[in-house]
């Protein structure tokens, strides 16, 4: 992450003049018990040394990742470590020795010396001739936190083996959300207006059966009567059916309105506030809707709830859904389950679903969904 904003001047010249003792301690430290532990390994002696010289090099890298961020202004990540084989000193020394995050901060505490020694003297520069310390200072902040982003912060590469192992299986928990979506839309027609259209069928089929053989018209009358009802039915469920599939109030008015109209639909009373300016993508705006709504279906039935809230905001990056009921509590994410269904078509845009529900409630359903991908 490239840095992009300056550092304050007067909080840069602090870590310039702060950190130098502490540079010079850690070289010493490490530079000593490297090399003396390097040549006493043979003896055994050498791998304690060397785990004190990778722990003072761990713990100045994590001082100086605090140190930009508290006074440069910059996040720097903690990398990710390989984990040690066994509980031993030796298997904690090969993990460490084989691991590329130990070699990247033995470089950086070999850099931070000579490098504190010239931020130092910039530092010292500074607080003597404060027009220098206003423009330069914090220059030379920024650099220094990139110089740290690149040394001490996660690898770039297994970032980007991490994001993709992310992007396969949110990729098939999608998969999966679209063919359950699917199923669904399927029995929902053959059970629904599919034998609504069969009824209305057979009852057109009678009826010219009985006009045609006995002439009977309140008989007639009757079955087309019936036809008609099964054919308004099957109307209803066919536009139920279509409403499920997406709103056109979604498409037309956006998030608000939808979701004014459903909740409005609830049987207890629930709060609406929706702020999500600009309008988010179609994607986002369906996987909202349909996670409030079968949130909220879940609270009418099962939480026992008799008030609710939805808040849905925006960032740049990001649109928060959070549902929440006075109920009694113990929801949970379970292989399988409803809120199991919404983290599948959450993930199918790379979302993210949490839910926060103990025994007595409150509950809070929270969806993270990100507007870009």
């Amino acid at each position: 992450m490239p840095v992009t904003t300056r550092p304050h001047a007067v909080r840069t010249i602090g870590f310039l003049l702060g950190n130098f003792p502490i540079r010079i301690f850690a070289f010493v430290v490490v530079l000593v018990s490297m090399i003396v532990g390097v040549a006493t390994t043979m003896l055994w002696v050498g791998i304690p040394l060397l785990l004190v010289a990778t722990g003072v090099m761990r713990g100045f890298a994590d001082l100086e990742r605090r140190s930009v961020r508290a006074l440069l202004g910059v996040v720097v990540d903690q990398p990710r470590r390989r984990p040690a084989r066994g509980s031993g000193l030796l298997a904690v020394w090969q993990a460490r020795l084989i691991d590329p995050t130990t070699w990247r901060e033995l470089m950086f505490v070999l850099v931070a010396l000579p490098l504190g020694i010239v931020e130092f003297v910039a530092g010292i520069v500074s607080v003597a001739v404060p027009p220098f310390g206003i423009f330069v200072a914090p220059r030379i902040g920024a650099l220094h936190a990139a110089l740290v982003l690149s040394m001490l912060g996660p690898d770039r590469t297994a970032q980007l083996e991490e994001r993709t192992q992310h992007l396969q299986h949110s990729r098939a928990r999608g998969v999966d959300a679209v063919e359950a979506e699917r199923k669904r839309i399927e029995r929902d027609l053959h059970d629904g207006a599919q034998q609504r259209l069969v009824a209305v069928a057979m009852s057109l089929g009678r009826a010219q059966l009985k006009l045609d053989s006995t002439g009977d018209a309140e008989g007639v009358r009757e079955l087309i009567g019936a036809a008609h009802a099964d054919a308004k039915l099957a109307v209803s469920e066919l536009r139920d059916l279509a409403r499920g599939i997406y709103p056109p109030v979604l498409q037309d008015r956006g998030l608000d309105a939808a979701l004014s109209s459903l909740t409005a639909r609830m049987p207890i009373p629930v709060d609406v506030e929706v702020s999500v300016d600009p309008r988010p993508p179609a994607p986002v705006e369906t996987t909202t809707y349909f996670i409030v709504g079968e949130v909220l279906t879940n609270i009418t039935k099962h939480a026992g709830a008799d008030r609710a809230s939805v808040r849905v905001t925006r960032d740049d990056d990001t649109v928060v859904v959070e549902i929440t009921d006075n109920g009694h509590g113990g929801a949970s994410v379970r292989p399988g389950g409803g809120l199991a269904g919404l983290a599948d078509r959450a993930a199918t845009i790379d979302g993210v679903l949490t839910v926060v529900s103990p025994v007595g409630g409150p509950t809070v359903v929270r969806a993270d969904l990100p507007v870009r991908w």
